[in-house]
């Protein structure tokens, strides 16, 4: 059976999480709908990560086992067709070999936060960033993010769900970035790490918009830190303003 990699974009709001649930709709649910009306036998298919309810992608990868041979753009033409009215598509497609894995043969993950400051309600960006009415402070922000940065015991960072092995983890990129926008101003975490906790992206948020508005300073990350206690973290972000980017593999499965 041939083995296709895909590239998929989705807008997570009406969304339970990627993973399949049997009595809500998921976005694994919905491509596995699209590729049933393509070929009855699909197995399930196995994606780079998990997103949670209302976390969005632009580079989520997955991969899927098929009876047919297709031609790789005719196949994500067909999904996309099948896959309407959803907020899902695939944005490539590539046959990839019998062994290759979506989520095992994959070397790093690129996650990107979105936070808006301004006094008016966000109207485009709505469910699409983390609307924030307070002044915060990038660079202290940054100072935060750089305690964060290397090999820890993210212990304080993962949800008491998190069902990963441990909570060692490399962080390679935590950076903020911000530019004006009418009435107030975006920020943009962008975070990249081999793999990721349960809710480490979103805690990290939480805690570096604690520093942003000066409830906390870059010493009280790396007390958070160095606790290993969940309670010592600051509040979670809201899932809107997360989106999973990128996913990165020895050699890129859609590079031609």
């Amino acid at each position: 059976m041939p083995r296709y990699a895909f590239r998929i974009e989705y807008d997570g709001a009406p969304f339970a999480g990627w993973q399949r649930q049997k009595d809500q709709p998921s976005v694994q649910g919905a491509v596995e709908t699209a590729l049933a009306r393509l070929d009855w036998d699909v197995p399930s298919i196995a994606a780079a990560g998990r997103t949670d309810a209302g976390v969005h992608a632009t580079g989520q990868v997955a991969h899927a086992d098929l009876a047919k041979d297709w031609d790789p753009f005719r196949l994500s033409e067909a999904l996309n067709h099948h896959l309407k009215p959803q907020p899902v598509a695939i944005t490539a497609c590539a046959e990839v070999a019998p062994d290759w894995h979506a989520r095992f043969s994959a070397r790093g993950r690129r996650y990107l936060y979105r936070l808006t400051i301004r006094r008016a309600p966000l109207v485009h960006d709505r469910g699409k960033s983390w609307w924030v009415r307070q002044t915060l402070d990038a660079a202290a922000m940054q100072a935060g993010a750089d305690r964060l940065l290397g090999r820890h015991d993210f212990t304080t960072f993962r949800s008491v769900q998190c069902q990963a092995d441990s909570p060692v983890k490399t962080l390679d990129r935590l950076e903020v970035e911000s530019h004006p926008v009418p009435g107030g101003t975006h920020y943009m975490f962008h975070v990249e790490a081999r793999s990721f906790l349960h809710n480490q992206v979103r805690s990290f948020v939480g805690t570096l918009e604690r520093v942003g508005r000066g409830a906390w300073s870059a010493d009280d990350v790396t007390r958070a830190l160095e606790a290993r206690e969940r309670a010592a973290c600051g509040p979670v972000a809201p899932p809107e303003g997360l989106y999973l980017t990128h996913v990165t593999y020895p050699e890129d499965p859609f590079a031609d």
